[in-house]
């Protein structure tokens, strides 16, 4: 470990630099030699560095996100050139360029604070074997030394020997209690965080490989913590449960206003959303937006979910527009009585002209001041005028019917006598 840390040791000024000047203002308040002090500056380097890594964490969701949605195609891939790795390498790298995504994009924040992890490592395995590293001088040293949470030392491990922890003012009872009770909370951690990203957040429609190597994760890395954790001195352990509690609630907060496509988080968050905008009629954020925005463009491919809330939406008379806002729809209009009530009416339409029949096409536009037609089933009661009237054209037989002609009678005039029937 040693030798992987002084690849680092280019960080490790200015980490020491850091916790220096952290433990400079909370040595003013809890006292410099105090267990809270150093602590504390700790801690606040975990933040400052999670701070300076949300940029690489949004890439990451995004990076997480592109993956699962390349899933599908991934799988075809690999069927179809599953006796061909080389061509199924390329095809693969083929599609990540296609979709401008990278899988080393989801690992960028653990890759990012490695170096942190290592130098903070190295300096506190300094302070445990009497060296002064970095900017830690004699005197800080010294403090560093003295410093114990809960009984515990900074420096001291689970794994350290009686005389070792004895030298540094502790009993090993103690080491072994905070390391143990630290140890389990920073893998219990992990664990909450992993399951929550595997029951709320993960896509349900589509069952990938990705999802059981996810699912294989949550319960390796709480084994990792657990087994490496027995080596690293308090110090680190208080850095990795920070960094574990920072990347619990970070995510929550993902999960809650930004969830991913198809999951269960998502049926939440647009039924929340839902309620919101019935009620004011409109989007509050910009991410809200986003969202709406993102829904509407997928048109026919959305979800269970994303149908459900463009449903509402048309019930309540709103309607989501392609730049994320809503507004009342044109084909509804909500109307507010005086007691404050609400009802929903549908706009009228514009009505078509009735279809007209055949003899109505062919007598031409009525003019005005026409007198009107009569149908042939009608009686006129107008005078008739002198001119004989045509003869009536006999009707043709219909297809499938019998004719008088064929039954023995004529059409008109005297009928024809029967024949005699033959004896």
């Amino acid at each position: 470990m040693d030798t992987i840390a002084s690849l680092f040791s280019f960080i490790t000024t200015p980490v020491s630099w850091v916790i220096v000047q952290f433990h400079t203002v909370y040595g003013a308040i809890f006292g410099p030699d105090t267990g809270w002090a150093w602590g504390l500056s700790i801690v606040s380097l975990v933040i400052l560095i999670r701070i300076c890594l949300i940029p690489l964490f949004v890439k990451q969701i995004k990076a997480t996100r592109a993956m699962q949605t390349l899933q599908p195609e991934m799988k075809k891939i690999q069927e179809r050139y599953k006796n061909d790795k080389q061509r199924q390498s390329e095809e693969m790298m083929k599609l990540y360029k296609e979709s401008g995504t990278n899988p080393l994009s989801s690992c960028l924040p653990i890759l990012a604070q490695s170096p942190f992890f290592f130098a903070l490592y190295h300096v506190l395995n300094g302070i445990a074997s009497g060296q002064t590293i970095g900017v830690i001088n004699d005197q800080l040293l010294e403090s560093a030394r003295k410093a114990h949470i809960f009984g515990a030392p900074l420096a001291a491990k689970f794994k350290d020997s009686a005389d070792t922890i004895h030298a540094l003012g502790a009993s090993v009872t103690d080491v072994r209690v905070v390391t143990v009770i630290m140890i389990v909370m920073m893998s219990a951690s992990q664990f909450y965080t992993q399951r929550q990203l595997m029951t709320k957040n993960v896509d349900t429609t589509v069952k990938t490989p990705f999802m059981q190597q996810q699912k294989m994760l949550m319960y390796v890395f709480p084994i990792m913590f657990a087994v490496f954790g027995i080596n690293f001195p308090v110090g680190v352990l208080v850095y990795w449960l920070t960094t574990n509690v920072w990347t619990m609630g970070q995510q929550m907060y993902v999960i809650h206003n930004n969830p991913t496509p198809g999951s269960k988080a998502q049926a939440a968050y647009l039924e929340r959303l839902t309620k919101h905008v019935t009620t004011h009629g409109k989007v509050r954020r910009r991410s809200e937006k986003t969202i709406v925005k993102a829904i509407v463009a997928k048109g026919r491919d959305r979800n269970e979910s994303e149908r459900k809330f463009i449903n509402a939406l048309t019930k309540a008379g709103l309607a989501a527009a392609a730049d994320g806002t809503v507004a009342k729809s044109e084909s509804q209009t909500v109307v507010q009585a005086e007691d404050g009530t609400t009802t929903t009416t549908a706009v009228a339409r514009r009505q078509q002209p009735k279809r007209q029949s055949k003899a109505q096409r062919q007598s031409g536009p009525k003019q005005p001041g026409d007198a009107p037609a009569t149908t042939s089933l009608e009686k006129s009661d107008e005078p008739q005028d002198d001119k004989p009237a045509a003869p009536e054209q006999p009707e043709k037989p219909g297809p499938g019917t019998r004719s008088k002609a064929q039954s023995g009678q004529r059409k008109g005039g005297p009928q024809r006598p029967k024949s005699p029937s033959k004896k």
